[in-house]
Formats: C-alpha cells, sequence, structure tokens
C-alpha cells in the first residue's frame, strides 16, 4: 500500500527546509536542507524545486504517494526589498466633479519600498461620470503601455461597492491587470491603490514563480495540490498567488506559527522563532496569533498578516566588544560572516587560539570579534555561550561539542579579565535583552496576562535563547517538537484560511451572512473540508470595518483521516493544563467534533471576592477553537437555544447596556461568532436565522459576560 505523503517546504533566507509527512501516521517520514538560490534565474523556486527533489530521492518517496506540497516563500518580500518590480500603470476613475480628489488619491507616484529602491509608476484618470467607452479606454492603456507599464491597476472611488468599472478597463488590456476590489472590500481609495499598486509590481515574477514551481512538480510526473503559505497562517492555491502575490509577505515566520500550534496547545503565550540571524516574534492570545494590516516601508496596506516582529540576534549572531567589555551581539552572524561556529569546532582546532577583531562585510564596524587558530577563524555566537553553560539540552538541534565551547569562552573570558561563566551569560544577558525589549511591550500591547503567559520555542537556535528569556521573565516555556524544521512542518500542516472586509457603519444580520457565505465558498474552493470550516466575524467600530473570516483543514491535513482523535480523558487532562489548574474543570456537554470545558474561578480584589467561569471549546484533535474569559453556556435544541440567547441578549438591554455582549454558536459541524453585530436584536435575529440551519438536534451557545 502507498503511504499518504504531505511535503511541506519553507524558503529561508540561508536554507531552504523541505519535510515529508505520513498523513496516516502523523509522523515525519525525513527533512533535507539545501541553500536558498537567490541568484537563480528562477530565483528561489529553483531550491523548492531542489528540496522537493532531494527530499524524494534520499526517502524512496514515490510520486504516486504525495497527495499535497505546499511552500513558503520570500519572493515577494525579496522582490520588495530590492526593488525587483515592474513598471505599474495606475488608471485612476471618478466622477468629474471629484477628479482632483481623485487623482489626488489614486497618483501615489514612485514608491519608495527600501532605502534607494522605488516601485515606478505611471498615470491615466478617466471620468466615469458618463458610460466609458472602449475606444476610450484602449487609448488610456496604450499610453501606459507607452510609458513602459508592465502591468495595469484600476482603481475607482467607491470601486468595492461596484466593480463593473474597474472590471471594464481590466478586460480591455494586453498586459496583466489587477483593481482594488480584488485584495480588499474596504473604503480608503489611496491606502486601496497603494495596496493594489504593490501587489501589482511583483505581479509578473511571482506569475513566472508560481508557472515554473507547479510545471517543475508536473514534469516529475506529481499530480499532487501545489499550495502556497499566506501571511495570515493560512494557505492558499497557486492561482491566488499568481493574482495576490502581497498575501504571502511574512509567510516564513506564518508558517512558523502553525508548524508550533499544530502540536503545542497554548492559550496564551509569546512564539519566539530563534534562526542564525534573527529572531521572530508573535503573540498568541485565545489560541490564536494576532494578526494586523502590514506596514511595507512605512507604507500601510489593506493586507493583514501575523503581527511578527524581529529582533537582529540569534543563534549565530556574533559578539562585539571594545576590547574590555562585550559591548553587543548581533546583527551581523556567523552566517554572513561565513565563519564556522567556534562550538563545532574540534578541540584541537582551537588551541593557541586567539582574539582577533574584524567586520564580517565591507562598511560594517570592526568591533566584531573570532578567534584565530592555526591560519583558521572560528566565530563565538549565542550558541557558543549557551553550550559553554551547557543550557542546550541533549540531543537539541543547536547542542554542541561543550569541550570546544568552553575553550572558546575560555579565550574571550581571558582577555576580558573575567571568568569563562560570566563571559557567557553576558554574551546571553545582551541578546536577552534586545529580545526582551520587544516581548515586553507586545505583552502589555496585547494585554496578555503574566501570569498565563508561556514561551514557545522554534527554530533551530531556540534552546539557546528561549529557555533564558523564560526564566529571565520567571515564566514557563516549551520547545516545539522538531523545531529546526517547525516552519517546513507548519507549511505542510497549515489549514486553509480566508478573509473578507467590508465598510458598513452598522452590520445587519443579511451582511454577516453574505459575507460568510463569500468566504466560506473561497474555503470550499481552496480544498477545505466542510465539517471543518469555522467562521469568526469581528466589527471594528472606529473604522466602520466588517470582517469575516474561515478556517478550515484541507482533506489532508494532520488531523484528519487516520490521524489520532484525542478522547474524553486526553481532552480533560489537555484542559487542566490550558486552564492551569489541577481540579475543579468541568465537561459541559457531549458535542460532535468539539470537547467543551468551563472552570469556575474566583477572584480577590481588596475586600471583595468576584467569580467568573472561563470557558474552553477544543475540536477532536485537541486544538484551541475558542477561549472566553468569562461566559454562560446553553445548549439544547436550536428552538430553545436561539429562545435563551434572545432572553439573555434582552435583560442584557434592560440593565441599560447598548451593545451586545459575543455570542458563539456550536452545531456540532462548526463554530460560528457573532461578535460583529452591535445591537442585541441584531444579534438574536443571525443567531436564529443560522439555527434554523442546524442540522444537529443539541446545538450550544457561549455568551461572553462582562
Amino acid at each position: 500500500m502507498h503511504r499518504r505523503i504531505r511535503v511541506g517546504i519553507d524558503v529561508g533566507g540561508t536554507f531552504t527546509k523541505a519535510v515529508a509527512i505520513d498523513m496516516a501516521k502523523g509522523s515525519i517520514i525525513g527533512k533535507v536542507t539545501v541553500p536558498t538560490t537567490h541568484s537563480s534565474g528562477e530565483g528561489v523556486s529553483t531550491g523548492i524545486v531542489q528540496a522537493l527533489k532531494t527530499l524524494m530521492h534520499k526517502h524512496s518517496i514515490q510520486n504516486a504517494e504525495i497527495e499535497l506540497i505546499s511552500h513558503s516563500t520570500t519572493q515577494a518580500v525579496n522582490a520588495l526589498l530590492e526593488g525587483d518590480t515592474a513598471k505599474v500603470g495606475i488608471v485612476g476613475m471618478g466622477v468629474g466633479l471629484e477628479k482632483s480628489n481623485v487623482i489626488k488619491r489614486t497618483n501615489v507616484r514612485d514608491v519608495e519600498l527600501a532605502p534607494n529602491k522605488y516601485l515606478h509608476t505611471c498615470y491615466r484618470f478617466l471620468d466615469t461620470s458618463r458610460y466609458l467607452e472602449d475606444r476610450q479606454v484602449r487609448d488610456t492603456l496604450a499610453d501606459l503601455k507607452k510609458e513602459g507599464a508592465e502591468v495595469v491597476v484600476v482603481s475607482e472611488a467607491y470601486g468595492v461597492d461596484d466593480p463593473s468599472n474597474e472590471l471594464f478597463v481590466m478586460q480591455k488590456s494586453d498586459v496583466p491587470a489587477t483593481a482594488g476590489h480584488e485584495l480588499t472590500g474596504i473604503y480608503g481609495l489611496e491606502i486601496r491603490t497603494l495596496t493594489v499598486a504593490i501587489n501589482a509590481g511583483i505581479l509578473p515574477k511571482a506569475t513566472r514563480t508560481a508557472r515554473f514551481v507547479e510545471s517543475a512538480v508536473r514534469n516529475e510526473g506529481i499530480t499532487a495540490p501545489v499550495l502556497i503559505m499566506k501571511g495570515d497562517g493560512g494557505v492558499t492555491n497557486m492561482g491566488t498567488f499568481t493574482s495576490k502575490p502581497i498575501i504571502t509577505v511574512l509567510s516564513g515566520p506564518a508558517a512558523s506559527v502553525a508548524g508550533a500550534l499544530l502540536h503545542l496547545r497554548v492559550i496564551d503565550g509569546v512564539f519566539i522563532e530563534v534562526g542564525g540571524t534573527s529572531t521572530n516574534v508573535c503573540v498568541i492570545k485565545a489560541g490564536r496569533p494576532e494578526v494586523r494590516y502590514v506596514t511595507i516601508m512605512q507604507h500601510p496596506t489593506c493586507i493583514r498578516s501575523l503581527d511578527v516582529r524581529v529582533a537582529g540576534v540569534a543563534g549565530g549572531s556574533l559578539v562585539r566588544w571594545s576590547g574590555r567589555k562585550i559591548t553587543d551581539v548581533g546583527p551581523r552572524s556567523a552566517h554572513i560572516a561565513g565563519l564556522p561556529y567556534s562550538c563545532f569546532a574540534q578541540p584541537e582546532d582551537l588551541e593557541g587560539g586567539q582574539i582577533i577583531t574584524f567586520s564580517p562585510k565591507e562598511g560594517d564596524p570592526i568591533d566584531y570579534v573570532a578567534i584565530e587558530a592555526g591560519g583558521k577563524r572560528f566565530a563565538i555566537t549565542n550558541t557558543c555561550a549557551a553550550n559553554a553553560l551547557g543550557i542546550v539540552p541533549e540531543g537539541d538541534y543547536a547542542r554542541a561539542n561543550q569541550e570546544s565551547a568552553k575553550i572558546a569562552l575560555s579565550i574571550l573570558a581571558g582577555r576580558l579579565g573575567t571568568t569563562m561563566e560570566q563571559a557567557a551569560a553576558t554574551i546571553l544577558d545582551v541578546s536577552a535583552k534586545k529580545v526582551l525589549e520587544i516581548v515586553e511591550p507586545m505583552v502589555k500591547e496585547y494585554k496578555l496576562k503574566k501570569e498565563r503567559i508561556v514561551f514557545v520555542g522554534g527554530g533551530g537556535g531556540a534552546s539557546v535563547l528561549v529557555p533564558y528569556i523564560a526564566r529571565k521573565m520567571q515564566l514557563s516555556h516549551k520547545i516545539a517538537e522538531h523545531a529546526e524544521v517547525i516552519s517546513s512542518i507548519g507549511v505542510a500542516a497549515a489549514m486553509i484560511h480566508e478573509e473578507v472586509e467590508k465598510t458598513v457603519s452598522d452590520p445587519r444580520p443579511e451582511d454577516i451572512s453574505e459575507l460568510a457565505e463569500q468566504v466560506k465558498k473561497a474555503t470550499l474552493e481552496r480544498g477545505a473540508l466542510p465539517e471543518s470550516i469555522t467562521i469568526q466575524s469581528e466589527f471594528v467600530s472606529e473604522r466602520s470595518l466588517l470582517r469575516v473570516a474561515a478556517m478550515g483543514n484541507v482533506s489532508l491535513d494532520i488531523g484528519t483521516a487516520n490521524a489520532p482523535e484525542i478522547n474524553d480523558s486526553e481532552a480533560h487532562v489537555l484542559a487542566c493544563e490550558l486552564f492551569g489548574v489541577s481540579e475543579g474543570v468541568q465537561r459541559i456537554f457531549d458535542m460532535k467534533n468539539y470537547h467543551i470545558f468551563a472552570c469556575e474561578m474566583s477572584k480577590k480584589k481588596l475586600f471583595l471576592k468576584s467569580k467568573r467561569q472561563p470557558v474552553l471549546v477544543l475540536d477532536k484533535y485537541g486544538r484551541v477553537r475558542l477561549s472566553v474569559d468569562n461566559a454562560a453556556i446553553i445548549n439544547g435544541s436550536p428552538d430553545e437555544v436561539a429562545d435563551r440567547v434572545q432572553e439573555i441578549l434582552h435583560d442584557h438591554k434592560d440593565s441599560g447596556r447598548d451593545l451586545a455582549p459575543q455570542v458563539h454558536i456550536l452545531d456540532g459541524v462548526k463554530l460560528m461568532d457573532f461578535s460583529s453585530l452591535t445591537a442585541p436584536e441584531h444579534v438574536s435575529k443571525a443567531v436564529r436565522d443560522e439555527l434554523k440551519k442546524a442540522a444537529a438536534r443539541d446545538v450550544a451557545a457561549i455568551v461572553k459576560l462582562g
């Protein structure tokens, strides 16, 4: 019998890593690493194909055994940073009376993407107060092509409400064309135009990449679908990538978070991915990574991605000194300098070694430190310091030769006039401080409760810094399994995630239903199992923005088919762990696909004692689907639950509160969130309408309490 294999490939700055996962067992068959092919004619896609071929050959994987291939890509972000973009022709449109205002907002001119790197544009305006004429549109497009436009962007005021004019112009273009309504449904003509222009600039390159990867896979005789990672932590098909490449910005860090959350159940935590050169930090709240709008070189966009922040220090960061003391660690790494780590050398290679200073790259300061011995240079890194102190466990990816690490740090300590232990601790202290300068503001910004925070470590250098940082903050930590290839695992196991936004001043139940159907349809088209789909909605009142998102497992996902489901006792143990208590956790009732738990907790404040009931919903594979700090739970038939929710909402309104509480509905198949609706009567109607569709005889409602 053939194995059922899913392949995940993550493209990093230095290496492209691939893993093959046995879907029936949920175990890793094998993993390979190849250098990332930045200088190849086909760019990083050459490395993707190389990694796939190497993986298949090394682990004797047959074409027919592969059920899915998914990968992350640095193509979009690299193109932007390097200014490797196509010239964009922009067609701005609006009615004549608003002409000057529309031109001001749609003529974005040349956009700075990185220092001295620009997205170049040219511009024309079309008046839409009258019907657009075929010849007028063709002449406008021809003018843009004469100015060098390789791709066309169409952006009309209020085009998200009626995209017919945008579509008409796109159809007349003989070069690739895209429009504002394709990327977002929100108002904001300037930000919408800027976003779609940046997207268009990398469109030709993304299209070439997608075609190259797909054709290379097909040439190998592999018929499996090929998916690509998005920055929000989900995956989508290659067709979406060829029209919206901007959605893959930050897909690498997103893949790592997805991989970590696959096996590590965390409600509130901080994910810290320690690579060789930099460390990525992302907050996990209520079981989900935090997401926000992407900013590219100070330019806000309409694209949402994981809120990943980067520290310029990691496992391979080089030590810097003043001659008397250690002054910094990083941002340059041993990888950038082309030096081996001293802790991976043989002890005899370091004998008689001397401290020297050097510049890793031309133009860098000359205060970076290395050991020179026997005509060779060796880097002193965070990994060396951690190994010298014996804090990297046996069998860990970052575990090195302890004796070599101690020799290297002793040589440095001798020049500093201190002990080996003090020199190593100082290196890690400096590095931990740089990461904490990012972590601590994020914890405050997202209002995480310190007593519930868990640090989750990923990346090859996870054990070098994460336990050390956790001890500094006196908090617990976990290191993700297979941390060094966690991003590749995340790519392989990521869920389909689709999201749609629309500007609405006062959302009605019909608005929610319409967007929910739209996003559910997109999720199904991308390959999600219908029974796995969860739908969430959110209303951002200060921006009059309605956002609806759907998530679902790919039919080949880990967590479906033959993968193990957790039983009732395993679910209870997991719930206790996540609540942080050993007793008092109650299973509320049985429900297909979900385990629902509550735990009554008391909190003393001055002379008063308040009670709250946290609620936790796990799916049948143990993943956190919902975490509410204090809630009421109702279950029964669809009609009974709808009536009871209506009563609660009525009482809530009678108490003088205008805004409705958050309401979540579980029908045994999907989880629906109605938190976007603010009027109690709207929530009540939406809940009743949704429950009329429920096939289950027993449903549940979770109502968040103040």
